[in-house]
């Protein structure tokens, strides 16, 4: 109990170290992610218990390193989502070497579609903590992409809650 208390401990005081600090992000290298990137989680391809797309057009690049069992580092454009209201994207080499370019967002979605009320990098906070704070305890190989043996902290819930989760999606009840 006291081992896992204090590793618990251990992540909140670097995650805070980490966040406190100003994160320098290089424009020239920051894709244009508009709104219109996050659809319904449906129409992403599914791969594992997540979802990912590519905003640049090179889907076929970002699915050979999400269903790889060795990992790799995703191409630019490389968006993943594991729950409706929450993505990152991967930004150009340089962008932000803190958060290996990867991006997160913070999502308001309706029936209407989707807004971004948070994006950024090491700042990014879900109600359950800071986005970098657990992706950056991935091992290397899987950049920064938590997964069910990644070496990331486990979630607060279970695979029935996160499908829950995942079809609820109002975007997709919304047929054009």
């Amino acid at each position: 109990m006291l081992k896992s208390q204090l590793k618990i401990l251990s992540l909140i005081v670097f995650s805070s170290l980490i966040i406190g600090q100003s994160y320098s992000a290089d424009n020239s290298k920051k894709l244009d992610v508009s709104e219109s990137a996050f659809k319904c989680i449906s129409e992403l391809a599914a791969s594992g218990r997540f979802f990912v797309d590519n905003v640049l057009g090179n889907l076929d690049a970002t699915l050979a390193i999400a269903n790889s069992s060795s990992g790799g580092n995703y191409p630019p454009g490389s968006l993943l989502t594991l729950v409706p209201n929450e993505a990152m994207i991967k930004h150009q080499q340089g962008w932000n070497s803190a958060t290996n370019d990867w991006e997160f967002f913070m999502l308001d979605i309706s029936e209407e579609g989707t807004s971004i009320s948070v994006r950024g990098g090491a700042e990014v906070a879900s109600p359950s903590g800071s986005c970098f704070g657990c992706h950056q305890l991935a091992r290397s190989e899987w950049d920064l992409v938590c997964g069910v043996d990644h070496g990331c902290a486990p979630i607060q819930f279970n695979l029935e809650q996160i499908r829950a989760a995942q079809v609820m999606d109002p975007r997709c009840t919304n047929e054009n």
